[in-house]
C-alpha cells in the first residue's frame, strides 16, 4: 500500500513542460489517447487495447481534478472497449470484420435522445452526490462521450460527428479546470475527428460502391 501511494505521488508530481504545467500521469495518458484515436482512424482493433489502458490512467487524472463524471466514464469506457474490440473483429452477421455504416433517421433520433436523457441523469447525480463544481458541463459531456463510444463500437460514422462536438466543448472545460495538456489533447482530437470522419466516409463510399457492383453482376 505504501509503495502504491509513493507511485501515485510521483505520477502526480507537477512538471513544467513546454510552458504547460502537467504531471507524468497526465502526459502518459495524453500519449496513449492520441495513439488510440490514430488507431481508430485506421480501423485497427488494437486501438481498443490502448483505449483500455488510457482509460485507467485518465480515470486517476480526473479523480484528482474532481471531474467525477469523467472519472466514472473511464470505467464505462473500459467495459465498452472490450465490447467494441469484439464487435470490430466479429461484429457483422457473418462474424467477419465489422464494416463502416451510417445510422438511419431513427438511429440518429435515438442517439440524440439517449444523450439528453443521460445528461439529465448524470447532472442530477453529480449535483446531488459529489462536490464537483461543473455538474452540468461534466454531465453533458460524459453523456455525449458515452453515445460517441457506443457508436464507435458499432463503426457508425456518426461517432465522429459526436466526438467533434464533445471534443470542442471539452477543450473549454479542461482549460477551466487547469488541465492544460489535456485541453491541448482534446484540441488535437478535434482535428483527428475531422480526419477520421473523412477517412471513414471514403471507406463507406467504397464499400457501397463495391456492394452496388456486386448487385449489378448478380
Amino acid at each position: 500500500m505504501n509503495e502504491l501511494s509513493v507511485l501515485l505521488g510521483y505520477a502526480n508530481t507537477l512538471w513544467h513542460l513546454a510552458g504547460f504545467v502537467t504531471t507524468p500521469l497526465e502526459l502518459v495518458s495524453f500519449i496513449l489517447s492520441v495513439a488510440t484515436v490514430w488507431l481508430n482512424i485506421r480501423q485497427s482493433h488494437w486501438g481498443w487495447l490502448f483505449a483500455i489502458i488510457s482509460s485507467v490512467t485518465y480515470g486517476l487524472v480526473f479523480f484528482g481534478s474532481r471531474l467525477y463524471g469523467d472519472m466514472g466514464l473511464q470505467l464505462v469506457f473500459i467495459t465498452v472497449s472490450f465490447y467494441g474490440w469484439y464487435q470490430w473483429l466479429h461484429g457483422d452477421d457473418s462474424h467477419d470484420r465489422l464494416p463502416v455504416t451510417a445510422l438511419n433517421a431513427r438511429g440518429r433520433w435515438s442517439a440524440a435522445a439517449g444523450w439528453l436523457v443521460g445528461f439529465a441523469l448524470l447532472a442530477w447525480f453529480l449535483k446531488s452526490y459529489t462536490d464537483t463544481d461543473v455538474p452540468n458541463a461534466d454531465g453533458f459531456l460524459t453523456a455525449g462521450s458515452l453515445v460517441g463510444q457506443l457508436l464507435l463500437s458499432r463503426k457508425k460514422i456518426e461517432n465522429w460527428h459526436v466526438w467533434i462536438i464533445v471534443d470542442v466543448l471539452y477543450v473549454a472545460l479542461y482549460l477551466h479546470k487547469h488541465l492544460m495538456l489535456t485541453a491541448v489533447l482534446y484540441a488535437v482530437f478535434v482535428g483527428m475527428a475531422v480526419i477520421g470522419l473523412r477517412a471513414w466516409s471514403e471507406d463507406g463510399q467504397s464499400a457501397d460502391g463495391g456492394a452496388g457492383r456486386r448487385m449489378a453482376l448478380e
